[in-house]
């Protein structure tokens, strides 16, 4: 069923300006008449101008928008500067509501234009479907058509001005929920390596459960890569690191490891390098981003650890590959484990428990329960001792730091964590990241 509808209005021609209020006026009674029922969310993107000009062509807009009763509570009108700006405020009503099902009623001329927008700044959960406002400069006749013209492929040079347009409005936005904050690990020397680990604050996502740092997009969730790469910009800024030399892994929950200029697996959960300048990253929304630094053979690396991958041992799999491909000795490699799913809040069900249970039964409280509580740190640690780690070489601040310096509990801790356990499937992904100096 049909949610919302953006008429678009932003750029008639100057010659078509007075005919406006009519143009607006048939739209809206047209979708009132079809949408007497279930009266959807109505939008009108026009541009702000400057001076006289923007309060009279506002004024027009306005005085057509009253009398339309089924609507008048959910009608609004947006002007903006850019259509990149208008549309961003769109969205953001349309998330206040949760919103995903939208007609677009805009000049023919603008179809491929605006889809270009679109495919930037929305996701996958949103469906949009296309009219044609059928604008006729010689005439007061100005009607909607469901006429479909060819679809054309804009110029190369048309989408870079878009994407240049969207960066910088993206770009002028205020930090939200506070400063962007970076934890940082006492045991990774800080004049070999860039490292840390982030938090929710500090980005521009406004959605409740993504703000504001939200460093991942998927097509399931409403934040588009455009905001994500603005975010990821702002930590890069902070934290000192190339954004365009950053590459984060591609999550499987098994225990593959990409080795940095060597063939990239389809998907892997961790990843090395003895490259420098180069960031490696791992997401962690209750999985565990795991951080690796050997300062003796300069090399480094970051895995991502859920309760299937621990199993796995994706920790060690990350080490052995520094140890085969680098030639690190195991012993001088140091482990971070960042911000996860404690014990106290993480529970499996009964028959995943008993793969931890057999790693050690500590790893599991109330064993016999349907849904244990599990300790996937604990099992980690043990996984990485067994395999040659030093234990004072890894650091897991929930048995060593009682003032949680790193490894907070995400799903205890909602001002400064994204948690999948706590705030369901559109959650949002904080990351651990490091690399190695120039």
């Amino acid at each position: 069923m049909l949610e919302a509808v953006l008429i678009d209005l932003f750029s008639l021609p100057a010659n078509l300006q007075n005919n406006i209020q009519g143009l607006l006026h048939n739209t809206l009674e047209t979708i009132e008449k079809y949408s007497a029922i279930h009266a959807p969310c109505v939008y009108v993107m026009c541009c702000q101008r400057q001076g006289s000009e923007r309060k009279g062509e506002q004024e027009f807009l306005l005085a057509a928008l009253r009398g339309f009763q089924s609507l008048r509570r959910r009608l609004e009108l947006v002007c903006a500067q850019t259509t990149a700006a208008a549309l961003y405020t769109i969205k953001q009503r349309l998330d206040e509501k949760d919103l995903s099902i939208i007609k677009v009623i805009l000049p023919t001329l603008r179809k491929d234009l605006m889809k270009v927008y679109i495919d930037y700044l929305f996701t996958a959960v949103y469906q949009f479907e296309f009219e044609d406002l059928q604008v006729i400069s010689d005439s007061e006749s100005l009607q909607i058509s469901e006429h479909q013209h060819e679809e054309q492929i804009l110029p190369s040079q048309d989408v870079a001005l878009i994407q240049s347009e969207i960066q910088m409005y993206l770009e002028s936005l205020p930090s939200l929920k506070g400063e962007l904050t970076i934890l940082r690990s006492s045991l990774i020397p800080a004049d070999i390596f860039l490292h840390g680990f982030t938090t929710r604050t500090g980005g521009i996502s406004y959605i409740p459960t993504l703000s504001s740092c939200n460093l991942f997009s998927s097509s399931k969730r409403r934040d588009p890569q455009v905001v994500v790469k603005e975010n990821l910009r702002r930590l890069a800024n902070a934290a000192g690191f190339n954004p365009e030399a950053f590459h984060r892994v591609k999550v499987d929950h098994a225990n593959a490891v990409c080795i940095m200029g060597k063939t990239e697996p389809d998907n892997y959960d961790g990843i090395v390098t003895d490259q420098k300048g180069v960031t490696l990253a791992a997401p962690g929304a209750d999985c565990i981003p795991v951080l690796f630094a050997d300062p003796v053979r300069r090399a480094c690396g970051a895995a991502h650890s859920g309760w299937k991958g621990t199993l796995l041992g994706v920790s060690m799999a990350t080490v052995n590959a520094m140890v085969s491909e680098y030639g690190c000795n195991v012993k001088d490699i140091l482990v971070v484990l960042g911000p996860s799913v404690g014990p106290c809040c993480y529970k499996l069900p009964h028959e995943s428990a008993k793969e931890f249970h057999r790693i050690d039964p500590k790893c599991v409280r109330l064993f016999d329960s349907a849904s244990p509580y599990i300790d996937i740190r604990r099992a980690t640690r043990i996984l990485l001792e067994r395999g040659g780690i030093l234990p004072e070489n890894i650091q897991d601040d929930s048995i060593t730091d009682q003032n949680q310096n790193i490894t907070f509990c995400t799903a205890c801790h909602p001002d400064k964590f994204y948690s999948h356990f706590r705030d369901g499937t559109n959650f949002g992904t904080q990351i651990g990241f490091i690399s190695i100096k120039d």
